[in-house]
């Protein structure tokens, strides 16, 4: 594996789930005094602002806003739920555009009530059925496969594959892949599939943080960098291999981090951003 180690912060994004405690005027202030040059915005950041206005204060501290999160969770047996499912992703197109971000991140979804492949398809008429507001307000869609343990409820998109196959079948310029370590760095094809990812012009997005072992909580227990399995670094080569030199996206969901002091966590991201990815 010949990576170089990232020696600056010009290519670091930060969730603003990933610094939960903060509201995302006090997350900008500090990301921006510390050289992180990217934000990926989750809307309940945005709950109760102007979003305009918002995303001028996130430029105006030097942040670039990579992407919204999220959108998606189209399926359901119910199809009055369905219905909401498309009108609350046309807002999430509407809120990204006025942000001013051309990117939405998908977490597609899923019904234990009926089989994954009824929504594999409603996520399919889903992502088509917004693809036209989509393209008015150029936004595009990134489709992220999640790691099987939540197929139940959160997604039926679990592989790389079926991502791209998904993005494939849609064939539109405004519909590819997020890569997240967290959900794939256990597939056997990723390597290959992150290949085909950029052969196809659809990896939109690449997010890390690490898997630990043992994990105690199945959402609520990611570490940082270099604190589990994720061979993070060899991943990110992957990725690079196919051209992609966009922000590398810092997503942790952790009780314990949360319960730290967020400047000393993010002094920890930064450190395990260049040690480790």
């Amino acid at each position: 594996m010949n990576v170089k180690p990232l020696t600056d912060l010009s290519r670091l994004c930060i969730h603003t789930i990933t610094t939960k405690p903060w509201g995302i005027e006090e997350a900008a202030r500090h990301y921006s005094a510390s050289g992180v040059k990217g934000i990926t915005v989750w809307r309940d950041a945005l709950s109760g602002r102007d979003i305009i206005k918002t995303g001028e204060m996130l430029r105006n501290r030097g942040l670039s806003v990579v992407s919204l999160c999220r959108g998606g969770f189209f399926p359901s047996a119910d199809a009055h739920k369905r219905a909401a499912a498309i009108d609350d992703n046309r807002r999430a197109i509407e809120e990204a555009y006025k942000l001013g971000t051309n990117l939405i991140v998908l977490v597609c979804g899923a019904d234990p009530s009926q089989p994954l492949e009824e929504s594999r398809k409603q996520i399919y008429d889903g992502i088509s059925s917004i693809l036209p507001e989509a393209e008015a307000a150029g936004v595009r869609l990134a489709i992220e496969p999640l790691h099987p343990m939540y197929a139940d409820t959160r997604s039926a998109i679990n592989t790389l594959a079926q991502a791209n196959d998904m993005a494939v079948s849609i064939d539109s310029d405004m519909v590819g892949v997020a890569v997240d370590v967290y959900h794939l760095w256990w597939d056997p094809d990723l390597e290959s599939e992150i290949e085909r990812c950029g052969k196809n012009n659809n990896l939109l997005a690449f997010h890390v943080c690490d898997w630990k072992s043992p994990t105690t909580d199945m959402l609520n227990d990611r570490g940082l960098m270099g604190e589990g399995c994720i061979p993070v670094r060899k991943i990110r080569s992957w990725v690079e291999r196919t051209g992609f030199n966009g922000f590398i996206e810092v997503e942790i969901f952790s009780n314990i981090y949360w319960k730290q002091d967020q400047a000393e966590f993010l002094g920890k991201i930064i450190t395990a951003y260049k040690s480790f990815v």
